[in-house]
């Protein structure tokens, strides 16, 4: 197995009286292990699958979580296909096309990358093509990328339908230099939108895209030619944060703050903070970015690791909808029931006079038809047994437990009264409120198992939850913005900036004001979210966040980890950890199984530390994880460092 067992290969070795697979890391004269050493069993493939680029990676993402190296490759490379590797040959090119078919920032300090510098020849050419020449910094930064230089930029993105040929186009200036990219995108509509792009931009055949739709042949096959370095540019989902591109010039992240981005498996690492390392590690460039912008990536710009890019005050004008909240002083002078009201008059009045021209996108937060419900006279919430809430899954059907599915009877169990008031409406239900209030215009549903791609330019009327709003071919007419105060009231500290992120992302499908597109969002006018939605001004909105955080001393501005389980096993974890000087422990608190209705069974603790200390942290807990593992120690305990979701 001399020749086969190379540095990158799959092998199969015995550990612990168990047949494992690996990879082999080097090849070596001498071992620094003193003990005993093993034969391997077999090679699986001479193929060298982790490259020295990739393992560096890997093991700079398990050490800034706290997890392990093998949890990292177990995200970082898809399982080996025995079949599409023969097909493929060693080292020949695959059949078909490679196209679809249907911290912040390392803890040492580095430099921020060029993003001002003056355009070089051919830029404002490659800039016109993806529509860069509307942001001041546009044509630098496509100039640096061309000319072999790695800029790093947060992008905030006018609203329409240009972001795909704008990443495609920085793509583009990229494979001029010679290297190649990486594009991660939330979801895989998205991912169709920016395969397109890339086909127009760099022509067919020239990058690959994977994703977890994907067959396991198909994923394989099109990741082992990106190992190959037959294909330089690949675009996917979270997992294509580890595709192992050669000589790597950019990495791209589009809607940094989608929850998608957020890995649930071990280590649970965010494909924004894994990017920011790779492009530390590989000295490439990096522009992250989305219409909204969250506190982490203002810290990179505060920090320095990035320089912002946006359009200036007149573009935003230019290409921006006229946004108003139903809550203003004058609303509530006219209709004083605008305050509360979930479907107030300035909404329907937009709505009907939208409708002349085209179609209505209306964003309600929730699926189904009514999610919660309560006794119509004694106004008692309805539950089940196991202390579920009730929902009405559609007209005339009975009533269901929204945890454990158990039918539920109608007679209030307070005062026996059958009588049902809505307290949460989804979607579904809207729908019906809209077709009776709007007249004889189509109302259509996006959501859930049902999205739409696409609408027409004839008037209808769009109801979608968030992430499933269908592109309009001509923009929407308008967009109403529905219980803004069920985002904004979430107990959450991403509260206001989620649904800032989803309104925008709402708004940004809308035709611009010079055409007479409009966004009206059912929120009180005072919330800071608002006020950025109506200025378009996701920056100062993201400044105010990153700022209130630090003073509460709340993430990115310190590092947390949150340790979850059995409480014996949470003790004995936190008594044999060597936490940092300085660390705060905040907890227990109990975590109870909601849907069996049981008490709690598990406890978590939070632990903080200032940013400096948080590899101190990560390295801790995992030593301790690890010192828990080799005693078998029984009990499963969650380690979870920068958690997406903190409360």
């Amino acid at each position: 197995m001399a020749a086969a067992a190379v540095a990158g290969a799959q092998v199969r070795v015995r550990f612990a009286g168990q047949l494992c697979s690996g990879f082999v890391l080097d090849r070596v004269a001498e071992s620094e292990h003193t003990g005993r050493l093993g034969y391997l069993e077999r090679v699986i493939a001479p193929e060298p699958v982790l490259t020295p680029e990739l393992a560096g990676l890997a093991r700079a993402v398990a050490d800034r979580y706290g997890g392990t190296m093998a949890d990292v490759l177990r995200l970082a490379i898809p399982p080996r296909h025995a079949a599409a590797s023969k097909a493929s040959g060693p080292r020949g090119r695959p059949a078909g096309d490679h196209t679809a078919d249907a911290d912040p920032g390392p803890e040492p300090a580095v430099r921020a990358g060029d993003c001002t510098g003056p355009p070089e020849a051919g830029s404002r050419g490659a800039a016109s093509g993806g529509s860069w020449d509307q942001y001041p910094d546009g044509p630098s930064f496509l100039a640096a990328l061309a000319g072999g230089r790695s800029p790093r930029a947060v992008w905030s993105a006018l609203p329409g339908p240009d972001w795909p040929d704008q990443i495609a186009g920085a793509v583009a200036a990229t494979a001029r230099s010679g290297r190649g990219a990486v594009v991660v995108v939330p979801d895989a509509r998205d991912l169709r939108r920016v395969d397109s792009a890339l086909e127009r931009h760099l022509g067919a055949g020239r990058h690959v895209v994977l994703s977890a739709s994907l067959g396991a042949a198909e994923r394989y096959r099109r990741w082992i030619s990106v190992a190959r370095g037959e294909v330089t540019v690949v675009a996917g989902t979270r997992s294509a944060s580890f595709a192992p591109v050669a000589d790597l010039g950019l990495v791209v992240l589009w809607d940094e703050g989608d929850d998608l981005h957020a890995e649930p498996r071990a280590p649970y690492p965010h494909a924004r903070e894994v990017l920011a390392l790779r492009a530390y590690l590989a000295r490439s460039a990096a522009l992250i970015g989305g219409f909204a912008r969250t506190a982490e990536a203002e810290l990179l710009i505060s920090a320095g690791w990035a320089r912002p890019l946006t359009a200036d005050r007149a573009a935003r004008r230019q290409l921006t909808p006229t946004a108003q909240a139903a809550g203003t002083d004058a609303e509530l002078a006219r209709d004083e029931g605008a305050r509360s009201a979930r479907l107030p008059s300035i909404a329907l009045r937009t709505a009907r006079a939208a409708l002349e021209s085209g179609p209505v996108l209306v964003q309600v937060p929730r699926r189904g038809y009514l999610t919660a419900v309560a006794c119509e006279r004694c106004h008692a919430r309805a539950r089940c047994a196991c202390g579920g809430p009730a929902e009405l899954p559609g007209p005339g059907m009975p009533l269901r437990c929204g945890w454990c599915g158990t039918a539920i009877g109608r007679g209030c169990r307070t005062c026996g009264h059958p009588g049902l008031r809505a307290l949460v409406t989804g979607a579904r239900r809207t729908a019906e409120e809209l077709g009776r209030a709007l007249g004889p215009a189509p109302v259509r549903t996006s959501g859930g198992s049902a999205v739409l791609d696409e609408v027409g330019p004839e008037p209808a009327v769009v109801v979608a939850t968030p992430g499933a709003e269908p592109v309009a071919q001509d923009g929407y007419s308008a967009a109403i913005l529905l219980d803004g105060w069920a985002m904004l009231g979430l107990p959450s500290l991403r509260a206001a900036e989620e649904a800032l992120r989803r309104w925008m992302n709402a708004a940004a499908l809308v035709r611009p004001a010079s055409r007479g597109g409009s966004v009206v969002v059912v929120a009180g006018s005072e919330q800071p979210a608002v006020q950025a939605l109506v200025r378009w001004d996701p920056a100062t909105f993201a400044a105010r966040e990153l700022a209130e955080r630090e003073e509460l001393r709340l993430p990115p501005t310190t590092r947390m980890a949150s340790v979850t389980g059995p409480p014996e096993s949470v003790e004995s974890l936190l008594a044999a950890v060597r936490l940092p000087a300085g660390a705060e422990l905040l907890g227990p608190l109990p975590v109870t199984d909601r849907r069996a209705g049981s008490p709690p069974t598990a406890i978590r603790y939070l632990l903080r530390v200032p940013r400096s200390l948080g590899p101190e942290l990560a390295t801790a807990l995992r030593d301790g994880q690890a010192a828990r593992s080799a005693a078998k120690e029984p009990g499963s305990v969650r380690v979870q460092v920068d958690p997406a979701v903190l409360i």
